[in-house]
């Protein structure tokens, strides 16, 4: 398995970029959008409140499809604004970064 695999991913012909480090027993991965991106559980939301980043996290993920297919826990305040909310489906909130 390769250490950094890129993916780009068509959402209703609008294409998002997909980033999987595989690191030790889970992946860090991020699915960057034009106005923001999600992450998964490894990296801190907190930190992108205070950069004031338009970010989405969903936890419990090895798979780019599992963060599509997976529920949004936390949000930043950026990304609220954009219509994102704790509970929506990852593909739901990935149309809203695009």
């Amino acid at each position: 398995m390769p250490l950094v695999e890129l993916e780009l991913l068509d959402i209703d012909g609008r294409v998002a970029v997909g980033l999987k480090v595989n690191l030790g027993n889970a992946p860090l991965l991020i699915i960057k959008g034009s106005k923001g991106y999600m992450m998964c559980g490894y990296l801190n939301v907190d930190v992108a409140e205070k950069l004031g980043d338009i970010a989405v996290v969903v936890t419990g993920v090895k798979e780019f499809k599992d963060m599509l297919d997976g529920e949004v826990k936390y949000v930043t305040s950026k990304a609220r604004e954009l219509g994102i909310r704790e509970g929506m489906k990852g593909i739901q909130a990935l149309k809203k970064l695009l």
